[in-house]
């Protein structure tokens, strides 16, 4: 019997064990044979297919993101787009895209932000064009006033503010000081060719300044802050009326000062028959109306004599000022204050009528007449405000 020592048998054992779960060769599992693992191989031309495709995507991808970028293959559009101290990079993609300036609103965004849009871009109204790539689309809506990020305030223009008062308001609620306002009013240059470049005087920017709700910035640059108003006021012209009003010999300011009396002498609910009124004068001078051109509105004496108070007196009446209607036939100088869109409309559009003549009533409301005689029995009755 061989010589050996217990713990052989177990050493033995375990070795071969182990060489059997390793698949050492030579040795065989009970039962069968060993696996081989067979290995797959990839057709070449299907790799070769994939590889052409997967690149044919993304540089098909990549031109269309070029072009976006680049604004390549765009048909020529101008817009208008208004920022707000609300908008955030995301909104003001959308807003571009919407506009069809852009079509990829996540890569305009990823380019923003490499390019410090948020720095630049600035709470405004901007004209912006289909040619404009993504560095100038954010630099078309840059503002010298300010950034996004920058203090603003909304200011409400009420209807029939004159320049004065409006500039006095713009200054009260600090979008700049009423000194650079005034000086802005009276110099700048603001690019419309209806505002006359050669007065100095703020009433050049007369019946121009849109009444409205705006945003400005803080410390806002006068002159910018002056033409967003005056900007708003180009928006909302209607071409269609204006060639109308030219055909019958009134041009852009002529509707605008007629606009801008309407909106002084009316609470709104009559504007159209005070418009005939107004029309009815001006061209019906000396016949049934017998007012001679003379449109005696006492909003226009007001505009010339601004710190009277009281009634109007016959006193007034004499004063030798173009704003003076009761003394100089047709339209003053210039508008006497900024008419909101229904007073210009009206301008437009007014009402067919006989009248030459009105007066307010106890009732609050005016009443229309077709001849002095009609009228001086109106002002005579207990009906009249006056009585």
């Amino acid at each position: 019997m061989a010589d050996y020592r217990k713990g052989d048998t177990a050493s033995w054992d375990a070795e071969q064990v182990r060489r059997s779960q390793a698949g050492e060769p030579g040795h065989h599992h009970s039962g069968g044979q060993t696996r081989r693992k067979r290995r797959r191989h990839v057709n070449p031309m299907l790799y070769i297919l994939f590889v052409l495709l997967t690149s044919a995507i993304l540089a098909g991808v990549g031109w269309l993101l070029i072009t976006d970028l680049c604004a390549f293959n765009k048909d020529l559009k101008t817009v208008t787009v208004q920022i707000t101290s609300e908008d955030t990079m995301g909104t003001i993609a959308t807003k571009l895209k919407n506009a069809d300036l852009i079509e990829y609103k996540w890569f305009f965004k990823l380019f923003a932000s490499v390019a410090n849009a948020d720095e630049k871009i600035g709470i405004g109204t901007y004209e912006l064009n289909t040619d404009m790539d993504y560095r100038a689309l954010i630099m078309g809506m840059r503002n010298s006033s300010g950034n996004m990020s920058a203090d603003t305030v909304r200011v409400t223009i009420p209807e029939g503010y004159t320049v004065a008062q409006t500039i006095a308001l713009l200054a009260k609620n600090g979008v700049n000081t009423e000194e650079a306002l005034t000086e802005a009013a009276q110099t700048g240059d603001f690019g419309y060719e209806y505002i006359d470049s050669s007065s100095e005087d703020i009433s050049r920017l007369e019946g121009y300044l849109f009444p409205d709700t705006y945003e400005f910035y803080i410390n806002h640059n006068a002159k910018d802050a002056l033409g967003k108003l005056i900007s708003n006021f180009d928006n909302k012209l209607n071409e269609d009326d204006l060639a109308a009003a030219e055909a019958k010999g009134y041009d852009l300011q002529d509707v605008i000062t007629i606009a801008s009396l309407i909106e002084k002498e009316t609470d709104g609910t009559d504007q159209k028959k005070i418009a005939s009124v107004i029309y009815n004068r001006l061209e019906g001078a000396g016949d049934k109306g017998g007012t001679y051109g003379l449109l005696q509105i006492d909003a226009s004496l007001l505009y010339a004599i601004p710190d009277h108070e009281g009634a109007i007196t016959n006193a007034d009446k004499q004063v030798d000022s173009k704003y003076n209607l009761y003394k100089y036939a047709g339209l003053p100088p210039t508008p006497i204050a900024n008419p909101g869109l229904a007073a210009i409309e009206a301008a437009l559009n007014p009402e067919s009528t006989d009248y030459y003549y009105y007066a307010l009533g106890k009732d609050g409301k005016h009443h229309f007449s077709t001849t002095l005689k009609e009228h001086n029995a109106f002002l005579n009755s207990d009906q009249y405000a006056g009585n």
